[in-house]
């Protein structure tokens, strides 16, 4: 790693109930599943542990509830190395995440719960980390009043914040016009742009559309993805915009970031659950080698 980066993430933390089945259920009908698992989850928790995981001093700004899922939430993410003192608990329940996986993808239902107790004036109490970060990652869990109050402050103290806007709905112009890089996937970049391919030229080296398997398009063209059987692809898009993060943060061109965030997602869909499968900075260099990159 070129030097070690800090990151702060801004976002949700749920706890994912899994369940896997061979099929999905119809309107009205009940099937038998073959798995239940509970996972710690939600896109700002999982992202802060991947960047935690690749070697990042991250602080994560967020909400639980004043349960028990709240408490291992919190838990989880000290045991990663994560820095929790800006996580607050709200009176509300934690988030909770109903993922249903079939054959290796999977399809999710987030109740927000504490999550959107996140609000601007939250972020008000949380300035002097922001401004001390190399750069902050956001997604879309969270009320959307709070993620333009964090790109508005991001862009006074002069700190680029990477959107990940997901789950995928219309935005207002400002928080697109004030991030540093937006990195919607395939569904997302649709939802957002009226002509995807118009949008990567009006955005050059700062709009990054993720497209599983066949790799990620920006305005400087494809990045192949590497060859993955996939298991479980949750948290596969988190593992993703964590690495980016990193390596951005670390001083690396786009490209490369993205080649990195290729190889650390790869790894991370042959695992089961967000978090469980994501790779450590070592995992995701021995994995580039073995595949003829260079990781640096």
């Amino acid at each position: 790693m070129l030097k070690k980066p800090k990151l702060t993430v801004i976002g949700s933390l749920n706890m994912d109930l899994t369940a896997t089945a061979a099929k999905r259920p119809a309107a009205g009908e009940t099937i038998l599943g073959e798995r239940f698992e509970t996972f710690p989850g939600g896109k700002g928790a999982n992202q802060a542990v991947a960047a935690a995981r690749l070697g990042a001093d991250v602080s994560l700004i967020g909400m639980v509830g004043q349960d028990a899922f709240g408490d291992e939430l919190v838990h989880v993410l000290e045991q990663e190395n994560v820095r929790t003192n800006h996580i607050g608990r709200a009176a509300a329940s934690s988030g909770v995440a109903v993922i249903q996986v079939v054959e290796g993808d999977n399809s999710i239902t987030v109740i927000p719960g504490a999550n959107f107790q996140l609000t601007p004036a939250s972020i008000k109490e949380k300035k002097d980390v922001i401004e001390s970060s190399d750069i902050v990652l956001i997604q879309l869990e969270i009320p959307i009043e709070t993620v333009a109050a964090v790109a508005a402050y991001c862009q006074e103290v002069k700190v680029p914040y990477i959107l990940n806007p997901a789950p995928a709905q219309a935005l207002p112009e400002a928080i697109i016009q004030q991030a540093s890089y937006i990195t919607p996937n395939e569904s997302e970049a649709a939802i957002l742009f009226e002509d995807t391919n118009k949008a990567l030229q009006e955005f050059p080296d700062k709009l990054v559309i993720t497209k599983g398997e066949k790799g990620v398009v920006y305005s400087g063209g494809t990045i192949a993805a590497y060859p993955a059987e996939a298991i479980d692809t949750t948290g596969a898009g988190d593992t993703f915009n964590a690495a980016l993060a990193v390596r951005l943060a670390s001083g690396s061109q786009l490209a490369d970031a993205c080649r990195y965030a290729n190889a650390a997602a790869a790894l991370q869909i042959e695992t089961p659950g967000a978090q469980a499968g994501m790779p450590t900075e070592q995992d995701v260099t021995t994995f580039m080698r073995q595949n003829g990159e260079n990781p640096l």
